[in-house]
């Protein structure tokens, strides 16, 4: 008999049985395994290519460092005079091709990973006032496109209209095999997002280079009925214009290099998260969304 924990005579051997499953359930989720410093399927946001050169990574000379950032970035130096030159030279790689902060994920052979600091790497988040002088454009820091658009009602609607809501702004079309094998990770995100964070985050998924009703039409021809789409108001292939909310237009190829791509805006309307391509789980990014939605 297990100390602290009693019996009774009428306990069948059955109920036991459960009671003793139960028990080792209990214990099991109650204890949560850290990851290990060599493995590379627990590196947050990377790609393959990352993963297998996390795995040279772990053979390299000291003093060495492997730095990641949020949408997949990622850079690794060895062979520096100290940890601390290692550490810097790889944050320092790591963001030369990427507009999102980089943190050093394995210091030698030691992981460092601060898992309660990633989520809040979109931050620090500009005032409302801060957010009123910033240029407009797509970069991280500046002040989104104030696009129009139409939900499937025809009701009007700007990105402005949304202020005070975090707001994910996705570019795709029907035509792209990319967006589509990204698409069902974009419907897991908006249920998500929906039970989680309810009316603080908003999902604006524009088609573009083709009409919205062939985009709705392959939506639901491929079961994604319940996601919601807005309407971006191209028409066309050959339409590769997009309305502003004053009027004027903007060149799809200004706002988005290529497609898919993803924008994530603050609650003042400011780019705090920019990826171009598809991402292969966009679960990964609720925390960082719920960061942003808790800010002040």
């Amino acid at each position: 008999m297990m100390k602290g924990i009693r019996f009774s005579s009428l306990q069948s051997p059955k109920s036991l049985g459960a009671l003793f499953m139960g028990l080792c359930c209990f214990i099991a989720s109650a204890v949560v395994a850290e990851p290990s410093v060599s493995d590379a399927d627990a590196i947050p946001h990377v790609g393959k290519r990352a993963r297998e050169s996390y795995i040279d990574y772990l053979y390299a000379d000291p003093h060495k460092a492997f730095a990641i950032g949020p949408g997949g970035a990622w850079a690794w130096q060895a062979g520096k005079a100290s940890p601390q030159e290692a550490e810097q030279a790889a944050i320092e790689y790591c963001e030369r091709y990427s507009q999102q902060k980089c943190v050093a994920y394995a210091l030698n052979d030691k992981l460092v990973f601060n898992s309660q600091q990633w989520p809040t790497l979109w931050g620090p988040y500009l005032s409302k006032e801060q957010a009123a002088q910033a240029s407009v454009g797509n970069r991280v820091g500046q002040r989104f496109y104030n696009l129009a658009f139409k939900d499937e009602n025809g009701k009007r609607k700007t990105i402005a209209d949304l202020r005070g809501k975090v707001v994910f702004v996705h570019f795709w079309g029907s035509w792209c095999p990319a967006c589509m094998i990204e698409f069902p990770s974009l419907v897991r995100l908006q249920k998500q997002i929906n039970q989680e964070l309810g009316k603080q985050v908003e999902l604006v998924i524009l088609q573009a280079r083709e009409p919205f009703s062939e985009s709705l039409r392959w939506a639901r021809k491929n079961g994604f009925e319940n996601v919601t789409l807005y309407d971006s108001g191209v028409t066309s292939l050959s339409d590769t214009q997009m309305q502003l909310g004053d009027g004027r237009r903007v060149e799809d190829r200004d706002i988005a290099k290529t497609f898919p791509t993803s924008f994530v805006l603050d609650k003042n309307g400011i780019v705090v998260f920019y990826h171009s391509g598809p991402v292969n789980n966009w679960l990964e990014y609720v925390d960082f969304f719920r960061d942003a939605a808790l800010a002040p």
